[in-house]
């Protein structure tokens, strides 16, 4: 079974739980959610994407558009492949 059916089975499961099992599957996984990286939180990196952001509007950066980063990416696993990578 593949993760997309087991998150959709698991959503589908917890709608309908009694109370009692969703805080014991709350219990299993509620020290792995405490560790999760809130990055909208983060002063820093929301700095940094308003200051891309600023950038492209500006003009100051061009970006790229999807088709260039496509190429760039298979461009750059054909090489990799030949490589032996």
């Amino acid at each position: 079974m593949n993760t997309s059916t087991i998150r959709q089975k698991l959503y589908e499961y917890i709608r309908v739980a009694d109370d009692k099992k969703v805080k014991a599957i709350y219990a299993i996984i509620e020290s792995d959610m405490d560790g999760l990286y809130e990055w909208w939180k983060d002063k820093d990196l929301i700095a940094e994407l308003n200051s891309c952001s600023a950038n492209l509007k500006s003009g100051e950066d061009k970006g790229s558009s999807w088709e260039e980063v496509k190429d760039e990416l298979l461009n750059s696993r054909e090489t990799s492949t030949q490589n032996g990578l």
